[in-house]
């Protein structure tokens, strides 16, 4: 996993629902600001929506301290523009179902579920520079109290 101080080459597209709009977009390109990315599993799951869910209170504050949140999961974005009606989203939702991120950020982790294992992005967050420069990371998110830790990394 990527460390505070690494720079990160974000060279690949995604697909992001902001402001209620679908578009494709270089994920550097996304970095016009300091921003909180933040990954979870899947939209509707318990935990998922814990993690998503506290985020939604501190978004103003870190927007006011000129951060911006992009919160990414391998979801589409017609469950994300679903997803963030249904629990006030006002930030950013990435589609990536390649784990394009996870792999730039070196934070794929073996998984295991019903006896099965697998690989996949670990449950993380990362703050990010406007040059892709890692400010901080947390490596592993406690969803009920994400916003939480959020606002503490950005201190």
């Amino acid at each position: 996993m990527v460390s505070k101080g690494d720079k990160i080459t974000f060279d690949f597209l995604l697909n992001v629902v902001q402001d209620g709009i679908e578009k494709e977009v270089r994920f550097d390109d996304l970095l016009t600001q300091p921003t909180v990315v933040t990954v979870y599993m899947k939209n509707n799951t318990r935990s998922c929506d814990l993690q998503n869910v506290s985020l939604v209170p501190v978004a103003e504050e870190l927007a006011k301290k000129g951060i911006q949140i992009v919160s990414l999961s391998k979801d589409g974005c017609k469950s994300h523009i679903n997803y963030a009606a249904k629990h006030g989203i006002p930030y950013i939702l990435a589609s990536d179902p390649d784990h394009s991120f996870a792999q730039a950020t070196d934070s794929m982790v073996e998984k295991k579920m019903y006896g099965k294992v697998f690989h996949g992005p670990s449950r993380s967050a990362f703050f990010i520079d406007t040059d892709g420069t890692v400010l901080g990371v947390i490596e592993k998110v406690t969803p009920a109290s994400h916003g939480e830790e959020i606002l503490a990394l950005v201190s």
